[in-house]
């Protein structure tokens, strides 16, 4: 058959149900060829939106997210969203079109060298130059992007190749010698593990996106009460224990809650599963949780010892290593350590001025109170941070952002992919005027396919936390961060690309809004104007250790 057809087939075989992308020549053969498949094809304005949209239903489902783009400037559209996939360990797999083999190195029309481009972005990527290794590589593509830890493979398409005819012959098993990820933890290091638990008494879980990435959330919480001990996440572990949970103190960092950050640099010990000890999880990384212990747990090797000093390495994956750790644990209460815990946490909650103005805080307190059940999504900045702070998320996969990138623009078409995967769910973008600017062409993507995804933009009418930084290092320099345009409304916009629009302006009106927003059968846009001044805090200095916090007087 047509290699073309064969590609599709082979997406099929995969369980592949929608990708999101946009045609052009050199990939057009392959667009042909989806117009006979199953396979739901959603067309983007803009081929990151197409990845982030991947990635997004990725990241939703657990599933491989798929996206096409042309050659040339089609595939380089999607750098920076195969680089989010990548920082984030998410299982994508994009097609790109490529020349003619012939013409491969000549500067042709449209031309690009995408693999060289994007090798340190992908966790693996292709040139296909054969059309009998197709097959072999798209099953090893696929197998690639979700064992392990998971993240983006690239396949970059020769047009002859997918014109030439091959015989259908997909591989059932793969076998890559160099790749054998390590999923079962060494026994004895989890015995360690388990002697330095039983020793501390002021044991403190950190939890990352490896949690969730591996379904161990169930085995986190057992972890947590049998010990029992207090669970902080990064930004990406969000979800890996419910925030409603007594034992859960939220994420750590840069914008964490002052009592979670006391609680790492005071805790003696730190069962890290799943993370990377980020810049912005562990703030002054000399000066980490000082008097602690460490163990980690992480399926990638290069992860441990990179940031940190790690006591006990466990490589392995999460679910398999904390199911044979809590054989060994015995329940041990430190009463002075959960009453000092709990003393911080009545005496520093998270809060926020209530002084008439519109709240970007309150924004996000009322959307919990009125869809709990909601998936969010966020962009970057101000509004991630105000969204992870307030926004308590109750189970796994239902706060979905960018992490190691700090992507503007992903949240509104990563949200298109979290509603083309649940399309029953409540889906609910919180953006920031700034990021959403970035790919706002996709309001027509989700008119033409009914994909009713909310957006609410907490509109600060600045770039706010480049603004914030400015104020509180730079003298008030506002440079280039003031956004403001008189006469730009997102609500005429929004109507203009057939979407539904709103404009709120007064507390008073923002729970009739969000009710509103919610009830509506068709993708809707609320301009939330807040307080233009408004900053994040707690706040630590970049730089700074984890209790050198800055806070707002309330």
């Amino acid at each position: 058959m047509r290699a073309a057809d064969a590609i599709v087939k082979a997406l099929e075989k995969e369980g592949v149900k929608h990708i999101f992308g946009i045609p052009g020549g050199a990939i057009i053969e392959v667009y042909d060829a989806l117009f006979d498949s199953e396979i739901v094809h959603i067309l983007t304005r803009h081929e990151q939106a197409a990845v982030h949209a991947a990635d997004g239903y990725a990241r939703a489902t657990g599933r491989v997210g798929v996206a096409f783009a042309t050659s040339g400037p089609g595939a380089t559209n999607t750098v920076t969203g195969i680089a989010t996939a990548y920082m984030d360990s998410s299982p994508v797999v994009v097609m790109t079109g490529q020349v003619p083999r012939s013409l491969i190195g000549n500067d042709a029309f449209q031309e690009a060298d995408i693999t060289g481009i994007t090798m340190p972005i992908t966790k693996h990527n292709y040139l296909v130059t054969d059309e009998k290794e197709l097959l072999r590589i798209i099953k090893e593509a696929f197998y690639i992007a979700r064992t392990g830890r998971p993240g983006p493979v690239l396949i970059d398409l020769p047009k002859d190749v997918t014109i030439a005819d091959i015989e259908f012959d997909y591989p059932e098993k793969v076998d890559l010698p160099g790749y054998k990820p390590k999923y079962a933890g060494h026994p004895r290091q989890i015995k360690r593990a388990a002697e330095l638990i039983m020793k501390a008494e002021r044991p403190i879980i950190l939890a990352g996106g490896g949690v969730i990435l591996s379904n161990a959330s169930e085995e986190l919480v057992k972890l947590a009460e049998t010990i029992p001990a207090f669970v902080v996440t990064s930004l990406m572990g969000k979800g890996a224990i419910p925030e409603t949970h007594p034992l859960s103190l939220g994420f750590i960092g840069m914008h964490g809650a002052k009592y979670a950050n006391y609680a790492v640099q005071e805790s003696d010990l730190i069962i890290a599963v799943g993370v990377r000890f980020s810049d912005r999880t562990t703030g002054k990384v000399s000066s980490f949780a000082p008097n602690a212990k460490i163990i980690h747990i992480d399926i990638d090797p290069a992860e441990i010892g990179k940031n940190v000093r790690v006591d006990v390495p466990i490589v392995g994956d999460a679910k398999l290593v904390l199911r044979e750790l809590i054989k060994h644990i015995q329940y041990k209460r430190r009463k002075e350590w959960e009453d000092k815990v709990n003393e911080w946490r009545r005496k520093y909650p998270l809060r926020y001025k209530r002084d008439g103005k519109l709240k970007p805080q309150y924004v996000i307190e009322k959307l919990y109170e009125l869809a709990p059940d909601a998936i969010v999504t966020t962009e970057v900045g101000q509004n991630q941070m105000w969204a992870a702070q307030y926004f308590k998320v109750k189970y796994p996969r239902q706060f979905i952002t960018s992490g190691g990138l700090g992507t503007m623009g992903f949240g509104f078409p990563a949200a298109i992919g979290v509603k083309t995967a649940f399309p029953d769910k409540t889906v609910v973008d919180i953006a920031g005027d700034g990021s959403f600017l970035m790919n706002i062409q996709e309001l027509a993507t989700c008119v033409d396919y009914g994909i009713d995804v909310k957006v609410f933009i907490l509109n600060n009418a600045f770039l706010g936390m480049v603004r914030q930084w400015q104020q509180l290092f730079y003298d008030e320099r506002y440079s280039q961060t003031c956004l403001l345009c008189k006469e730009m409304s997102f609500e005429k916009i929004a109507e203009g690309f057939g979407a539904v629009g709103m404009t709120v302006e007064r507390e008073s009106e923002v729970e009739d809004a969000i009710k509103e927003a919610l009830s509506i059968d068709a993708p809707v846009v609320v301009d939330f104007r807040v307080d233009r001044l408004e900053n994040v805090y707690p706040m630590v200095p970049a730089g700074a250790a984890l209790n050198e916090i800055i806070d707002e007087e309330v």
